[in-house]
């Protein structure tokens, strides 16, 4: 008798994150090999957990002759490996690693889908999208949306007929409400960069800059607000203009608004304490699957502005935990701010619910708990 052989997959090593807080756990009852693109973290996470890695070089973007060979060494790879499961993640690792397995008959074939693109893209790039999509399920035996959202976009748009199941309350990573918390360490990490200012009122942004994250609507909004009430804007994340650039107008509000600080990408406890250091988390995104950001912030104790999308009209109810305002509308966005500002006793009722409701919906454990359990159903504990 031998364990079951699982590979999880994703398309760069970055998104194994997702995965490697899970792996002491697997790794008791199954086989675990970790798929995705070459890259410096997947290294780290097979030296630190013991895992082994299978590098196979995927493109996130749409790459046809790419694409091929991707596909053919991802064959290559499953042939080899003779897995009983493959759970992919991210568009890209999906579409391949759920032909490949199709291909080479690998009994269960299970496919997360974290966020949809295609409800948010036009014309020809839509269509493939959807084609892709459609591709993916047709070749799963399991899907998973992470969230109610995403599994109303797929059935409603005819991706597939097959039963969809959202695991828990949605989402696939969950929270350590242990470390995403007002620890020690964190209060005396602000109190050295002296980040709390409590003569303006912060809001916190963390994510990409980028125009699908509704940067330009933020920026506005805040530009705006900025000029009749002491603010403060924190950006918390990285640019990404080869990818999808903000607007030239947007780059020239946080160039000249001294009360935006643009501070790049940060991470651990450099990230928990921006958080510490903030009074509303807002996040004007176009489309999520189900943005950890907002439930990290609600574990912070933050009270949110988000836009009506998938993943984040579930975390935040309207009036309780935050505000939702409609996507792409800068006006809206701006009034919901604020409103944050001026009306504080609302403010501080929602502050005061948002870390219990992150924890009763979304702590890790559980939301683990409710992954182990899906296996279980699916897979048995060995095989001859």
């Amino acid at each position: 008798m031998r364990k079951i052989r699982i590979i999880r997959a994703c398309t760069v090593p970055q998104s194994l994150g997702f995965v490697k807080g899970m792996l002491p756990d697997l790794m008791k009852k199954y086989e675990v090999v970790l798929v995705s693109s070459p890259g410096e973290q997947m290294d780290e996470i097979s030296d630190t957990y013991g895992v082994r890695c299978v590098a196979v070089p995927m493109e996130r973007h749409i790459s046809l002759k790419r694409d091929i060979v991707s596909l053919w060494c991802m064959i290559k790879a499953f042939r080899k490996e003779k897995p009983d499961m493959v759970h992919s993640m991210t568009p890209k690792a999906g579409m391949i690693c759920m032909l490949a397995a199709w291909l080479t008959r690998v009994p269960v074939r299970v496919h997360t889908f974290t966020g949809l693109v295609f409800p948010t893209s036009i014309g020809m790039k839509r269509r493939i999208l959807m084609a892709t999509d459609w591709l993916t399920c047709a070749c799963a035996t399991h899907v998973i949306p992470e969230g109610e959202g995403v599994k109303a976009d797929l059935l409603n748009n005819g991706i597939t007929k097959k039963p969809l199941k959202v695991l828990g309350y949605g989402n696939v990573r969950g929270i350590d409400l242990d470390r995403f918390s007002m620890r020690r360490e964190i209060k005396a990490k602000l109190d050295e960069l002296c980040l709390k200012d409590s003569s303006k009122f912060t809001f916190l942004f963390v994510g990409r800059i980028v125009k699908d994250k509704g940067i330009n609507e933020l920026c506005e909004a805040f530009d705006k607000l900025s000029s009749i009430a002491p603010t403060r804007l924190l950006l918390v994340g990285a640019y990404e203009d080869s990818l999808d650039p903000i607007s030239e107008k947007s780059r020239e509000i946080i160039s000249k608004n001294k009360a935006i600080e643009a501070v790049g990408p940060k991470y651990g406890d450099d990230l928990l304490v921006y958080y510490a250091a903030a009074d509303c988390f807002v996040m004007p995104s176009y489309r999520e699957g189900f943005p950890n950001t907002v439930l990290e912030a609600g574990a912070m104790g933050l009270p949110s502005v988000v836009t009506d999308i998938n993943g984040s009209r579930e975390i935040i109810k309207d009036g309780y935990n935050g505000l939702i305002v409609p996507s792409k509308d800068a006006d809206a966005l701006y009034k919901a701010m604020k409103r944050m500002v001026e009306n504080t006793e609302e403010r501080n009722n929602m502050a005061s619910v948002a870390r219990e409701h992150i924890a009763t919906h979304y702590e890790q454990g559980f939301v683990r708990k409710c992954l182990y359990e899906f296996y279980d159903e699916i897979l048995p504990i060995e095989k001859d």
